[in-house]
């Protein structure tokens, strides 16, 4: 017999984490435990507001699920009773574990991988003042790839300052649709010129069809306006990357497929996260293997992670630990 609990957890930010649409302190998540025959499976999810969640909606959505879920429904079963979002997510990633644990492989071998997997993240620059972003920079620069906050004011003010205080690293940028539409290409063709990798979200979804219009001197990425499979063919009009998180694709079944699809259709990958811990990480390192961008700094934004947690390197290397997930 198995059964399903969950529970709402807070893990203190290092700071302030602040984007276009806000600022907080705090990261709070839903974190999901399937046991079955003395074996535990363990996921977490991060609710997300401007998605129309919460910890409580989230709670609800997996107790609508309980029975089935206890009952024995598998991880392609899960697809059909939940809806793409974090609380599947957090009930798959549970899902995945126990299955790795009675069957005694690792959930990288289940997924298809040879190998166990690791990858290396950018590091993320809270939104601030060019100077602010700046000296964070200079201090985070050993990561490699910096993905800087944006926000349509002084963001390539930002950008200048960035590159002068970390001149050896890689840049993104995520202005989380804040930008102007009539800013757009104007935008696009500066930060090309200031050798920026990848612009992310740059407008809000809809005003996002002017990417079909405009020259694309550098890869635009979708965030917001990409979801699940279903956004595909619209996406590959407009953009050139796709982000992948699993609190909206609703967990790591549902994105190995979708990856699929994305990279049939040409779209470059992006593997990202909401600010969570080592346990919301675990999964996506499966699904990151071999992706163009990854971004799961998430544990790096936090002033304390779960123990056990993922082998996290100052340099932004991760590594996997079967003990906190997957086997």
């Amino acid at each position: 017999m198995r059964q399903l609990d969950a529970t709402i957890e807070t893990f203190p930010i290092r700071g302030v984490f602040a984007i276009a649409r806000g600022s907080r302190t705090v990261s709070t998540v839903v974190h999901a435990r399937v046991s079955q025959d003395g074996v535990a499976g363990q996921g977490e999810c991060v609710p997300y507001r401007h998605y129309g969640e919460t910890p409580e909606s989230v709670l609800a959505q997996m107790e609508s699920a309980r029975t089935d879920i206890e009952g024995g429904a598998g991880r392609d079963e899960l697809l059909r009773l939940l809806p793409a979002g974090a609380a599947r997510n957090a009930t798959d990633a549970a899902l995945w574990d126990l299955e790795a644990r009675l069957a005694g492989q690792p959930a990288w071998r289940l997924a298809g991988l040879d190998c166990s997997p690791e990858t290396r993240t950018v590091r993320t620059l809270s939104l601030d003042t060019p100077e602010a972003m700046a000296s964070e920079a200079a201090k985070v620069s050993g990561f490699g790839t910096l993905k800087l906050k944006l926000d349509g004011r002084d963001d390539i003010a930002r950008v200048e300052a960035v590159k002068a205080a970390a001149p050896g690293c890689a840049l993104l940028v995520d202005a989380n649709e804040s930008w102007d539409p009539a800013d757009l290409e104007s935008q696009l063709h500066a930060l090309a010129g200031l050798g920026v990798a990848m612009v992310e979200q740059p407008v809000k979804p809809g005003d996002d069809r002017l990417l079909e219009r405009i020259e694309r001197p550098l890869p635009v990425g979708a965030d917001e306006s990409f979801h699940t499979e279903a956004d595909l063919e619209r996406v590959a009009r407009r953009y050139d990357v796709v982000n992948l998180k699993l609190d909206k694709t609703g967990g790591l079944t549902a994105a190995l497929a979708i990856r699929r699809a994305a990279e049939a259709r040409g779209l470059g990958i992006m593997v990202g996260c909401m600010v969570g811990t080592s346990l919301s990480m675990a999964p996506a390192l499966v699904l990151a293997h071999g992706a163009r961008f990854v971004d799961l700094d998430g544990p790096y934004l936090l002033a304390r992670d779960r123990e056990p947690g993922l082998r996290l390197e100052p340099d932004g290397r991760m590594g996997w630990n079967g003990e906190l997930w997957g086997g």
